[in-house]
């Protein structure tokens, strides 16, 4: 087996090469949505907390599980959240101990002009910068990308 074939942990060259290259086109693809979604004045943490809040309500230890951090760190950035008036905390139904986590009508605003301003910008680079036949190349490419993350 050569080199060009296969690296030493048996995962071909060409496997390897396009998870290093996917990871980083998506880190900078994030970075693009972000930039074009005017999310500057809140941190990544923040916006993070938002978008798991998009699926519904939870607790800032759900939310810490999720995002993998100390339940600390996310009841900090639920407070400052809280503070933006972005986020509503109320007692769990079912564990009156608990709180639950929702976004508020503003944070739900907010969420769905990131989105807005996300989509808007792709769309506009699609259209302006890739030809019909590239677009169907990336739809394609797109339907691989789910069945990744299916498996």
């Amino acid at each position: 087996m050569s080199e060009s074939t296969q690296t030493s942990s048996n995962i071909s060259v060409s496997a390897a090469r396009a998870a290093q290259d996917l990871r980083g086109l998506v880190s900078r693809l994030r970075r693009r949505f972000q930039e074009s979604s005017g999310s500057g004045e809140l941190t990544p943490s923040q916006v993070a907390v938002l978008s798991r809040l998009r699926d519904g309500d939870a607790s800032a230890s759900d939310i810490a599980a999720v995002e993998r951090v100390r339940p600390q760190a996310i009841a900090a950035t639920v407070a400052v959240l809280g503070e933006r008036g972005l986020v509503e905390r109320r007692p769990d139904p079912d564990d009156r101990r608990r709180q639950l986590v929702s976004l508020s009508p503003a944070g739900q605003d907010y969420i769905a002009g990131r989105s807005h301003a996300a989509q808007e910008w792709l769309s506009a680079e699609l259209e302006e910068n890739f030809t019909e036949q590239e677009r169907q190349t990336v739809l394609t490419a797109l339907g691989l990308l789910e069945r990744l993350v299916r498996q």
